[in-house]
């Protein structure tokens, strides 16, 4: 009789039956089969018509009663049904340590169909002890059973039995002999792969890009296989392979249903599987449900990634896709004599990160500040500095000092409406160029860009070019007869104006009664100077949501000019900040924010006496960290939603914020320094091993470069995506770090290591310079 069995579920109990009868050693050929193989023990009788039995209870019952009939005892029918009561629990039994402990329960339980006096196990006996030896022999997690003496008792007088002491010489050895021919066939198999992986081509994709983003390469040869399996064009598979949301499904996952195929996708899913070829790339491939999820090479994966990171450094997960591409990105844009409030600090910050991710892509990017440094205010401004100014308080902070002169001035304007008049006649004379008073307002603005360099070089961020709504003249004349050739304008109350009701964008003001303009009018003759002089790709204006209407109106009105280039012109608004007071008051100036971030980051940092200790500029480092708090809160929030700004949760080294993310790459800085190793780029990286924590941290790694490129797929334009990937990142180094040192390990493994590190540490550093931070070594 020929008997089969998965190597997970030994068939003790079975043999100890044939040798309890004194069968022929050669009564049963025992043959082990892989588990992927066969889930069921077989017999295959040798009778002259062959008869397959499955299952080990079916079978012991037949070995009783063909070799050993008086194994199983019929003629006691409430014996019999003792025993009838065991076997189906065996039959039932599933290996873990709960069921066995169920069965050993029972069978304790069943004391008449066990051992007692007589020396004569019946069917059951053998049947338990078969299936509890088949999971441990030691029998240490039955250590809570009930009555466990007598049941001890029992196992230890059938493990002393000869015929099972035989049974467990023969199928261990069989269970051994079978692995070892197992795992050579297995590695046989991953030989034959790995030298016809050799051979596989990188093909090329549209929308790939395998020379900066070493993972494409992967993606790419993926891509082919799974597009012939399935008859799908290459590229839309390639669009389809994402990452999977948990590292532990893999690195690169497949959604079926994105396939759109005919047929069930958890079965397209299994097939795709089953047919799937690893190689030298992809060393595993699992159905999920509908997902095929993908199991990378990481060690080839890393020796590619590293080397790529090693020669690009800082530039490291850019591209090229925007070359010879040029772009205006206008932001921040805050009012002269104003308060630098929340909206002008997101449309910095948005702006600024814009600029940074276009650039990332290739483009060229030009940064503009246009300052609001015209109109009937700034009238008001100089009426007010002729009753109120001080030339020193202006040269010691002028943007302070002119927003105290600008609330003097307007709380006379509501007493007294000659002051309005005032107002209205020095601007009227700014716009007909009256040299005394553009004088006077020209030294307002240079003061004031002076200020507001510093404090945008504090938040390390430079503009490209410094423009302001006084700047466009000649473009808003031409505007403006344009607008009248158009025939776009019409007289309401002596004043011009555009009505756009009919696009469902009402009324549009360009020129007061007096002949003064707006700041729609020199919008559109701004928004001309700039296509001809710059004659730019693309121009995006990074500007609160409360001014959708304004830019809906600008962008239909260059539209009705029959400007082209209309069409290349964006709005990238964003949602309100609450919350955002300093303890001294309501009214926001940038710098009293950044003064208190910086202390009250300061006063967190003196908690830790060691660390603090060792800074060499702890008000400079507290002020870094800071402004990445403030930073980090606003880039996590989706452009366009409102959030309130959360002075507490800011200033955690725990969680998602800025400060967790400069102790991610500090840490990392650490290791650098500490081990006082040079970076090897030519490390063997097969010292990195099977490691998950590895596998996981070089993949995403490899992902960056992914990610430049999505951010601005769509015209999205989200920093969160950044601050996602950047904590992901920092999480997956901390994971890696808990078991793969660098200090203590051996040389070529240490250098494996470090290299990894290194890498990461490349990644995350550049990744907080796209969000506008600069990361801190030491801290």
């Amino acid at each position: 009789m020929a008997l089969s069995f998965p190597l997970n579920n030994a068939a003790y109990g079975l043999l100890a039956i044939a040798a309890a009868s004194n069968a022929p050693a050669d009564t049963l050929t025992l043959t082990p089969v892989s588990p992927d193989v066969s889930t069921a023990t077989t017999l295959i009788t040798s009778n002259s018509k062959p008869v397959k039995i499955t299952g080990q209870v079916p079978i012991a019952r037949y070995l009783a009663r063909s070799l050993a009939n008086s194994l199983y005892t019929e003629s006691d029918a409430l014996l019999a049904t003792s025993q009838d009561n065991l076997l189906d629990i065996v039959r039932l039994t599933i290996a873990t340590p709960k069921h066995i402990t169920t069965l050993a329960t029972a069978a304790n339980s069943s004391s008449k169909a066990f051992l007692l006096s007589e020396d004569k196990p019946l069917l059951a006996d053998y049947a338990v002890w078969g299936a509890i030896t088949a999971y441990t022999k030691s029998h240490s997690l039955l250590a809570n059973l009930k009555d466990l003496e007598k049941f001890t008792a029992w196992i230890a007088r059938m493990d002393q039995r000869q015929e099972c002491q035989k049974a467990i010489e023969v199928v261990d050895k069989a269970v051994k002999d079978a692995s070892a021919a197992l795992a050579a066939e297995v590695a046989a198999a991953a030989a034959e792969k790995a030298k016809l992986s050799s051979v596989v081509e990188i093909p090329t994709i549209e929308g790939s890009d395998p020379e900066s983003d070493p993972l494409d390469a992967f993606k790419n040869v993926l891509a082919a296989q799974l597009s012939k399996l399935v008859d799908v064009n290459i590229k839309i598979m390639y669009d389809a392979l994402e990452a999977p949301r948990a590292s532990e499904n893999g690195h690169i996952a497949l959604s079926v249903a994105r396939l759109r195929l005919k047929g069930n996708p958890t079965e397209i899913a299994a097939d795709i599987v089953e047919k799937f070829q690893l190689n030298d790339y992809i060393k595993l491939a699992k159905a999920d449900g509908p997902f095929v999820n993908f199991f990378l090479n990481h060690i080839k994966l890393s020796q590619a990634l590293f080397k790529k990171v090693y020669d690009t450094k800082e530039n490291w997960g850019g591209n090229k896709r925007g070359e010879n591409r040029k772009v205006v990105v206008e932001f921040s844009s805050p009012n002269i004599a104003k308060p630098f409030h929340a909206g002008h600090l997101r449309s910095t910050i948005i702006g600024s990160f814009v600029r940074n991710i276009l650039a990332a892509n290739g483009y060229g990017v030009i940064s503009m500040n246009y300052l609001g440094d015209w109109g009937k205010q700034y009238g008001l401004l100089a009426v007010g500095f002729e009753r109120y100014g001080s030339e020193e308080k202006l040269l010691e902070d002028p943007i302070k000092h002119l927003f105290d002169v600008y609330v003097k001035i307007n709380q006379d304007a509501k007493e007294n409406e000659a002051v309005h008049d005032e107002a209205r006649a020095y601007f009227k004379k700014m716009e007909d160029g009256d040299e005394a008073a553009l004088k006077i307002w020209s030294h307002f603005r240079d003061l004031s860009i002076v200020k507001y360099r510093e404090i945008y070089a504090r938040l390390n961020i430079a503009f490209d070019v410094y423009s302001g709504e006084s700047q466009v003249t000649d473009g808003m004349n031409r505007a403006l007869k344009m607008l009248h050739e158009k025939n776009l304008l019409t007289e309401s109350d002596g004043a011009l104006i555009i009505d756009l009701s009919k696009y469902k964008l009402g009324i549009c003001v360009v020129q007061k009664k007096d002949g003064t303009t707006l700041y729609i009018t020199r919008d559109i003759g701004a928004a001309i100077e700039r296509y001809e002089t710059y004659g730019f790709e693309h121009m995006y204006y990074i500007v609160a949501s409360q001014q959708d209407l304004h830019l809906k109106q600008l962008f239909k009105i260059l539209e009705l000019l029959g400007f082209d280039w209309a069409k290349k012109l964006t709005h990238l608004n964003f949602g309100m900040v609450g919350g955002m007071s300093t303890r001294k008051g309501t009214v926001v100036f940038l710098e009293d924010i950044l003064e208190e971030t910086r202390d009250a980051m300061h006063e967190v940092m003196k908690k830790n006496e060691h660390k603090y200790a060792q800074i060499d500029d702890p008000m400079d480092v507290a002020d870094n960290i800071g402004i990445s708090a403030i930073m980090v809160q606003d880039a996590s929030a989706r452009r366009i939603k409102n959030y309130d700004f959360d002075w507490k949760r800011m200033f955690s080294f725990e969680g998602d914020t800025g400060p967790y993310l400069q102790y991610a790459h500090a840490r990392l800085c650490s290791i650098e320094r500490k081990t006082e190793m040079e970076v090897n780029p030519n490390a063997d990286l097969t010292h990195l091993g099977d490691s998950r924590a590895a596998a996981d941290l070089i993949t995403m790694i490899a992902r960056y470069p992914q990610i430049v490129r999505d951010t601005i797929s769509g015209g999205k334009f989200e920093p969160v995506n950044i601050v996602g990937y950047a904590m992901k990142l920092s999480h997956h180094v901390s994971q890696a770090l808990e078991s793969m040192y660098v200090m203590g390990a051996e040389k070529d493994v240490a250098e494996a290591r470090l290299f990894m590190y290194w890498s990461a540490r490349i990644t995350l550093g550049n990744a907080m310079r796209l969000l506008n931070l600069k990361p801190q070594e030491r801290m």
